[in-house]
């Protein structure tokens, strides 16, 4: 099965990027730079469809969210062991 997430990557006045995901506000990562943020995006992303997987629940459905300010989208295309 292969997913499409969508990551906020919000620029932080002190340097570096809070990543974070509309549709799983578990997710919330960070890193100094757009390419460290995504890697741990990714390690982040792995550890919350654990924690969906291990208590059952399905994963949210998509809907829209408005973010403020000036962050970067990114969707990413995941795929997942059956």
């Amino acid at each position: 099965m292969v997913i499409r997430v969508t990551l906020v990557l919000e620029p932080q006045p002190e340097g570096g990027y809070t990543v974070t995901c509309p549709y799983l506000p578990e997710l919330i990562t960070e890193g100094d730079t757009q390419d460290e943020a995504v890697a741990n995006a990714y390690d982040a992303l792995a550890a919350v469809l654990e924690l969906y997987a291990e208590a059952g629940r399905p994963l949210p459905s998509t809907t829209h969210h408005d973010y403020s300010g000036n962050p970067v989208t990114l969707d990413m295309a995941v795929a997942l062991e059956r």
